[in-house]
């Protein structure tokens, strides 16, 4: 665990020592190479489930891949971001450098924590860079807007969890995930056991988001700058997912009877947010829709609480990451460009732009969940649990595939073909570094193919 943490604590020198022309390389260079280190962690030695570098820190099969993508991303976010944050001060381009560095560093430390109380104490954190890449580097005079309905969701969800952690703190006398799972809590049959359990998830559900609780979700992806929107569909919702699956192996006799409804708004949200993109006109609130939908699925994985959902879930969690992290991108380079993310207005760009016709088509067949992708493997293996449970939920997450595929070919059919109007005819061509981003995205994608039990090498 250490040897990625240290190196991303060091990167906070490096990036306000470096001198102005070099900080761009250097801390691209220096973040891949922690980005490469980190892959060190999917090769699993040990046999007991968790590999500890002290009490506090430790990772296991279930944690590794979104550590992995977490620092995976930094490196895409620094190159993404290099063409609009340049014309800035050098100081304020240091610190947007260090606000992702940050959010990093927490992360790590989010998904690596062993006790519940740092894990929240780091998911608390994780807010405040976020905060302040959306409010001081959006696009629009809405992004204080959006900043304060980011922050009150998920804050209003976050407390009634420290309160909730705070009484199993006092009920079991730890907070320690190796030994809370075993420590079984009384027997749960009152109210305010219910509504301790709701406690524990709703957070987490709000973080996800789940259809009801996701208007937050759109407002800050379509306001915040590419590295935002980025971190926060690649590995901030992912935080949700994962803190559900820490927290639904210990409200293990509870979850039988109340998931139902959560497990409806889940099935019910895939459909809705399916059908709201089709309506959508805004490039980056579509994308922003998907992930709801997508999210939705990953929900009521977890829900279900059995091994195929769990894995179904950690692998679309992790497709998910990368494939809408490279759709913010594509949405961003043509924004850059066009200078409007209304998709009536930047069509027919595949005449201008054939290569990078190629990379949106690709990613809108990985949205779609393309065989052999790791994208419809989580995708089946969630359905088929889900058909398990009950057969009638095929219904919806048939109708919501379809939907999604209508979508994905609309983003696409919109974006790239058709006329290509007269006030787009002269754009700047794409740079390497834009293809080297959607390389960068794709490369992972196409070798999880090769070998998907990196992602699914455990089960309870």
């Amino acid at each position: 665990m250490l040897k990625v943490l240290i190196p991303t604590v060091m990167l906070f020198p490096t990036i306000w020592l470096v001198s102005a022309k070099w900080l761009w390389t250097a801390t691209t260079a220096h973040s891949l190479s922690i980005a490469l280190v980190s892959l060190t962690w999917l090769k699993w030695t040990s046999e007991t489930g968790w590999a500890a570098s002290n009490a506090y820190l430790a990772t296991d099969p279930l944690s590794t891949p979104l550590l992995v993508l977490t620092c995976w991303l930094l490196p895409l976010m620094i190159l993404a971001s290099q063409n609009h944050i340049n014309p800035e001060p050098v100081n304020r381009q240091r610190l947007y450098i260090t606000l992702l560095t940050s959010l990093q560093a927490f992360l790590i430390m989010a998904f690596g924590a062993t006790e519940i109380i740092m894990f929240y104490i780091m998911f608390e954190a994780t807010l405040i860079p976020t905060l302040i890449i959306i409010t001081r580097w959006g696009y629009q005079a809405e992004r204080l807007n959006a900043g304060t309905y980011f922050l009150f969701y998920t804050l209003a969800g976050s407390l009634p969890l420290l309160v909730a952690l705070l009484l199993l703190q006092q009920s079991t006398g730890t907070l320690s995930m190796l030994v809370v799972q075993y420590s079984q809590p009384p027997l749960l049959d009152t109210w305010g056991h219910k509504i301790w359990w709701a406690g524990c998830l709703i957070a987490f559900l709000v973080k996800m988001p789940l259809h009801g609780v996701h208007l937050w979700l759109p407002k800050a992806h379509v306001e915040a700058p590419v590295a935002g929107s980025m971190v926060l569909a690649a590995v901030l919702l992912k935080l949700g997912g994962y803190g559900m699956m820490r927290m639904m192996i210990m409200l293990n006799p509870l979850s039988k009877e109340l998931v139902y409804p959560f497990i409806i708004l889940a099935l019910w949200g895939i459909i809705m947010t399916g059908s709201i993109c089709l309506r959508q006109t805004d490039l980056k609130s579509l994308i922003a829709y998907s992930s709801v939908s997508h999210m939705g699925l990953v929900a009521g994985g977890i829900l279900i609480q059995t091994p195929w959902g769990f894995s179904g879930a950690i692998i679309l969690m992790v497709a998910h990451g990368l494939v809408s992290s490279m759709l913010f991108c594509l949405a961003n380079t043509a924004y850059e460009r066009t200078h409007s993310r209304t998709m009536i207005l930047a069509r027919g760009l595949q005449m201008i732009f054939p290569l990078t016709a190629v990379w949106w088509f690709i990613a809108n067949l990985a949205n779609l969940a393309l065989p052999p992708l790791p994208n419809l493997m989580g995708e089946l293996m969630i359905i088929t649990t889900l058909f398990n449970w009950s057969p009638w939920t095929i219904a919806l997450t048939g109708t919501g595939t379809l939907i999604t595929a209508g979508y994905s070919l609309y983003m696409f059919l919109m974006s790239q073909r058709g006329p290509t109007p007269s006030h787009i005819m002269k754009l700047p061509p794409f740079h390497t570094r834009e293809h080297l981003l959607m390389t960068l995205h794709l490369i992972p994608v196409v070798l999880l193919v090769t070998k998907p039990e990196l992602m699914w090498g455990w089960c309870y």
